[in-house]
């Protein structure tokens, strides 16, 4: 089997598990309990909450563990929400982001709050004038992603967070996609709010990241004990933490050669197909997105069909975020890019990842290309 879906989840790395291990076995205890091997369940979690502060230029405190990305998300939009609810209240996002915002931003819609979904251009990018533009009296927040999860493109948040600096605007950039793939500083985004979630970056499922500007207030989440500060109530994922902790830092050390590779495979992988494939259209900015990211268009191809006649084939590929997967839904994100619903839901998404060696993008190639064929001969 091929895996070519990374960027719904990645495989835990080896040497991370290896760490992950003895904290689901031989130190098992609580990290809130006095003896020894509660203390070690602490001693672990704070030593991973240093190792997460360190790859994304942040400070101790200002670090938080969730159970993943769409809680990470949610909590800040709802966070900001209740902080201004008795004031009218404007917040900024985009018509592309990942649908723990998007829902979560409809939500607030019910509660009277007005939301401005910003549209992108045909490579998925966001302008900054656009966000300067939508921003009034009483915007409070702005949330926008760092890099889409279906296409890969990679946003100019550093540009938008200077400009929200001088307005006195929060700011949320939903990083999930990003952390781990590439360079990530909180301080060089000039962001408040910035959420991740470990299994993207070959961690454990069930542990997110949100990382909050000191100095800024946010209520609990959950009501409980004291743990995450008072901020999150609940035994802590010991085994996910350590795990985030490890993956991040392996990640961002393999950061540039991992990245050069990936780049390479992307460009071959989009070369062979165009080879037997004129027509196959590229979604997203070549020149400004993930590395190992690309989504592909089949006209007059179904791309949930060629999906699974590569899953036949033992190559896995998926054809929209793997939230939205099981719906008979065009994509948001390539119906924003100005595509119709037939092209969109022609489209699938190959994303490679730490473990996908250079001689797989052949087999992936040869796999797409027959499965196009077949479909098209059967039609």
């Amino acid at each position: 089997m091929i895996y070519a879906d990374n960027a719904a989840t990645t495989r835990i790395s080896d040497s991370v598990l290896e760490k992950m291990l003895p904290f689901l076995c031989e130190q098992y205890g609580n990290a809130s309990s006095q003896y020894s091997l509660g203390a070690k369940a602490k001693h672990a979690i704070e030593q991973a909450r240093k190792q997460i502060a360190a790859a994304i230029g942040a400070e101790l405190p200002e670090i938080t563990f969730t159970s993943g990305g769409s809680e990470a998300n949610s909590w800040v939009l709802r966070c900001v929400a209740d902080t201004y609810r008795n004031e009218l209240m404007h917040i900024v996002t985009t018509a592309i982001e990942h649908l723990s915002v998007l829902n979560a931003c409809r939500s607030l819609e019910h509660r009277g709050i007005e939301i401005t979904y910003l549209p992108v251009d045909n490579t998925g990018r966001i302008s900054v004038d656009k966000v300067k533009a939508a921003i009034k009296s009483n915007t409070k927040l702005v949330s926008i992603m760092l890099a889409n999860n279906e296409i890969g493109t990679i946003q100019p948040i550093a540009e938008i967070g200077r400009l929200l600096k001088d307005e006195s605007i929060l700011f949320h950039t939903d990083a999930v996609q990003a952390v781990g793939h590439i360079p990530v500083n909180v301080i060089d985004l000039q962001v408040d709010f910035l959420t991740a979630s470990a299994h993207k970056f070959n961690g454990a499922k069930g542990t997110g990241i949100l990382y909050k500007r000191s100095g800024l207030d946010l209520s609990p989440l959950v009501f409980g004990g004291e743990q995450e500060r008072g901020l999150r109530a609940g035994t802590e994922n010991v085994a996910g933490i350590v795990a985030a902790g490890y993956a991040i830092e392996e990640s961002v050390g393999e950061i540039t050669d991992t990245a050069k590779r990936l780049k390479a495979m992307f460009e071959d992988t989009v070369n062979g197909i165009k080879e037997t494939i004129p027509s196959v259209r590229i979604n997203g900015d070549s020149a400004c997105c993930l590395p190992g990211l690309v989504n592909l268009c089949f006209d007059g191809v179904s791309g949930e069909s060629l999906m699974h006649l590569l899953d036949l084939k033992g190559v896995c590929v998926s054809t929209s975020s793997a939230c939205t997967s099981g719906k008979d839904e065009p994509s948001h994100v390539l119906l924003a890019l100005g595509l119709t619903e037939q092209q969109a839901k022609s489209a699938i998404r190959i994303s490679y990842g730490k473990y996908n060696r250079a001689d797989e993008v052949d087999k992936v190639v040869e796999a797409v290309c027959d499965a196009h064929e077949k479909i098209v001969e059967n039609q």
